[in-house]
């Protein structure tokens, strides 16, 4: 275990030593990640499967790590400060950076006029403000090294909207338009962007659903079961890595067919 170096921050935050996950490639080996939402289920199989690529992968999250062992940024994936302690931490401590995941995502549901401000405000600010400040603070150093790419964890009701759900569905596709520019304005860097949007996936929070939602969702998935945490985090590995060298820009769904 070590502590990062310090920054100019005395209240710099500690990046730990990962051994989360055993390596079956050594295709990201010397490459360095930060994922946002790490806490999360799909934010913990993303981490698995590129730590299992030989990948250094920091998890930045304002939840404690599900893993001791694992390197972690705690913090708000919504607040400037916070953000830019975890990338320049992170560069300072491996001297690189060359992948960025945001899988940071809550949601507020309800109908439209029954959606308070602040729910909205809410939203907003942890699915896509929070990209933004990754991207603000990840691209300059990445426009440095000439290489990197960016992958924002999106929602197919970020393409297709959902009843109840306008908060979540607005913020989602606002990843989209973020996504798009940011590969135009990136890619003579050698910079690539891509969204992949999952449909439902089977996690905690998608457990605590009411049956007759997760039902409902069942039945649109032509493939006739709910996403994986690891399907998602396959299609990551993907668009990162050498397999998507050439692919920038694009939404990639992992959905089963559900987006039909």
């Amino acid at each position: 275990m070590h502590a990062a170096r310090s920054s100019n921050s005395p209240s710099s935050p500690k990046i730990r030593e990962a051994h989360f996950s055993p390596a079956y490639s050594r295709e990201m080996e010397g490459r360095v990640a930060i994922v946002s939402g790490a806490a999360g289920g799909i934010g913990k199989a993303i981490m698995a499967e590129l730590l299992g690529h030989g990948a250094r992968v920091v998890g930045f999250d304002l939840l404690d790590p599900p893993d001791s062992r694992l390197d972690w940024m705690k913090g708000d994936v919504s607040v400037d400060h916070d953000v830019e302690r975890a990338v320049l931490s992170t560069v300072q401590e491996y001297g690189r950076l060359d992948f960025i995941v945001h899988a940071a995502g809550i949601a507020r549901d309800g109908v439209l006029w029954k959606l308070s401000e602040d729910d909205w405000d809410t939203v907003h600010r942890v699915n896509l403000k929070s990209a933004f400040l990754l991207l603000r603070h990840s691209v300059p150093v990445m426009r440095r090294a000439e290489r990197g790419s960016i992958v924002l964890i999106g929602s197919i009701n970020g393409s297709r909207g959902k009843f109840g759900q306008t908060a979540y569905a607005a913020s989602k596709a606002g990843l989209l338009g973020l996504a798009k520019s940011a590969a135009r304005e990136c890619a003579r860097f050698h910079i690539r962007v891509n969204v992949v949007e999952p449909g439902m996936v089977n996690t905690s929070m998608t457990r605590d659903l009411p049956e007759s939602v997760k039902e409902e969702a069942l039945r649109e998935v032509l493939l006739g079961r709910l996403a994986e945490p690891v399907d998602i985090a396959r299609a990551v590995h993907f668009l990162l890595g050498d397999g998507g060298a050439h692919v920038t820009g694009q939404i990639l769904r992992v959905d089963g067919g559900q987006y039909f």
